[in-house]
């Protein structure tokens, strides 16, 4: 018979913290019941292998929320340590390299060839194109010298209608591009006082604050791309959604009557966050924080 060791203990009350049932944890983790049971009792006889042990337990840490490096730590004469060699079986039965077939063997025997006759071909090519250019210098120094006689042959009167016109075009051309930016400078002041801002005032540890501005309506999307648990408190703390969100599924709240909203995601790095349809940029790199508390203060707009 096993009892709960200490960080048996401690993975159980977050657990239970989180309101998972074991049942709830099997299909979060995808580890078996009895490896959850074991893993609580400290009993890793039962387990396949040290290496599934620590495998377990940091999957196990971050389905509630704890962070795995920390427990290692904490509990290190509790938890088994692992060398290379005691990696899964099957991670040896991969083929180191792939032979190549006949037919491409006889493809790399005869590359060599077909690239000098690519190259003796393009050089060809490019004799063939400079003695072109060469035998065709004489005409283009005839119609040069016919195209001179030509300009010759212009009035006076043409030249000054020609030049008239040019003064008339570049006017116009001026008129435009003023009325153009005038117009562009209005649209960005209008797009710059109506435009909401979400921005990062401060980052603490696995916490981070945003603020939410220039806007008089606040939905907040939340996507999954695998399975993270996930949390949703208003600013007085009360409970609008807690648990796991499914892969391609999606978690919508309307907080435009709340003054704050704060989101505790499980696996950061699996789960995106939507503020009026434009993705939050996590200040902490979600792949090295796994588990995040982010508080978004909205202020709305008058």
């Amino acid at each position: 018979m096993f009892y709960l060791t200490e960080l048996g203990n401690r993975l159980k009350e977050a657990r239970e913290a989180k309101g998972l049932s074991l049942e709830d944890l099997q299909e979060l983790t995808k580890i078996q019941k009895r490896y959850l049971i074991g893993i609580e009792e400290g009993n890793y006889s039962m387990m396949p292998g040290k290496f599934y042990v620590r495998a377990f337990i940091k999957q196990y840490c971050e389905a509630v929320g704890l962070d795995s490096e920390e427990i290692f730590e904490q509990y290190k004469s509790e938890v088994p340590s692992v060398y290379s060699e005691e990696l899964p079986e099957q991670l040896s039965r991969v083929q180191s390299r792939k032979t190549i077939p006949a037919g491409d063997s006889k493809v790399v025997e005869m590359l060599p060839k077909i690239l000098v006759s690519v190259l003796v071909i393009g050089v060809a090519i490019l004799i063939w194109v400079l003695v072109s250019n060469y035998m065709s210098k004489p005409d283009s120094a005839d119609k040069k010298s016919e195209k001179q006689g030509e300009v010759v042959g212009y009035n006076k009167s043409d030249e000054l209608n020609k030049k008239e016109q040019e003064k008339a075009d570049k006017k116009q051309e001026v008129e435009k591009e003023d009325t153009s930016d005038k117009k562009d400078d209005a649209d960005d002041a209008v797009d710059e006082k109506t435009k909401q801002k979400l921005t990062v005032i401060s980052t603490n540890g696995k916490n981070s604050t945003y603020e939410l501005k220039n806007t008089d309506t606040f939905k907040l999307k939340v996507t999954s791309n695998g399975s993270p648990w996930v949390g949703i408190k208003n600013g007085e703390g009360k409970l609008l959604f807690q648990g796991t969100i499914k892969k391609n599924d999606s978690e919508e709240i309307d907080f435009t009557n709340e003054k704050e909203a704060v989101i505790n995601v499980g696996r950061a790095y699996e789960t995106d966050i939507f503020v009026n349809d434009e993705k939050l940029e996590y200040s902490i790199s979600p792949t090295e924080v796994n588990t995040q508390l982010v508080t978004i203060q909205f202020t709305k707009a008058e």
